[in-house]
């Protein structure tokens, strides 16, 4: 009878929460807009004069692997990452407006560097936002930077990393074109 009551009570433990690795509550993936936002406040609060460089121009984020090369996921990370920093106080300048930018097809709006000083000197910006990413198993890892135009110095950075799930991999399929 006591190893029967010992039982019950042993099994009941199994129903506590936590109890079993696989009744764990699931946890809150963290999407693309959050993680761009928060690196981005990490920056101006980690470079609060980062400000004085307006206005700024976005340049989108390319595969580390080929920096020719975007993607879905390395446009609207740029985009993101530009709508976050304004909303900290950067003046953004938004370059596709005008013709006179340097726009490959199916890779966007990419700062090249031998064409930084005349594409900032032609929008008139004082820093320029650029990024990387690379895939991973089991992530995409992001690394991002303000950079002063006149001398290419860093004055801002944040990386991040995001699930590499179906629609973070449909975001870098085929450059997402």
């Amino acid at each position: 009878m006591a190893g029967g009551i010992a039982l019950l009570a042993l099994s009941g433990c199994s129903l506590l929460p936590g109890a079993n690795s696989t009744d764990q509550a699931p946890q809150e993936e963290t999407d693309l807009p959050t993680l761009a936002h928060a690196a981005a406040e990490r920056m101006v609060t980690d470079n609060p004069d980062m400000t004085r460089y307006s206005p700024m121009i976005a340049a989108t984020f390319v595969s580390i692997d080929n920096l020719s090369q975007s993607s879905t996921l390395g446009r609207i990370s740029s985009e993101l990452m530009a709508s976050s920093l304004a909303r900290h106080g950067m003046q953004v300048r938004e370059v596709k407006l005008r013709d006179s930018m340097f726009i490959e097809e199916e890779v966007g709006e990419l700062m090249l560097s031998r064409q930084v000083q005349r594409l900032s000197a032609q929008h008139d910006a004082r820093s320029i936002l650029m990024g990387t990413y690379a895939q991973g198993q089991d992530y995409v890892y992001v690394s991002t930077r303000v950079v002063r135009a006149g001398d290419a110095m860093v004055l801002g950075s944040a990386d991040f990393k995001l699930p590499l799930n179906n629609n973070t991999r449909s975001m870098l399929s085929a450059g997402g074109w």
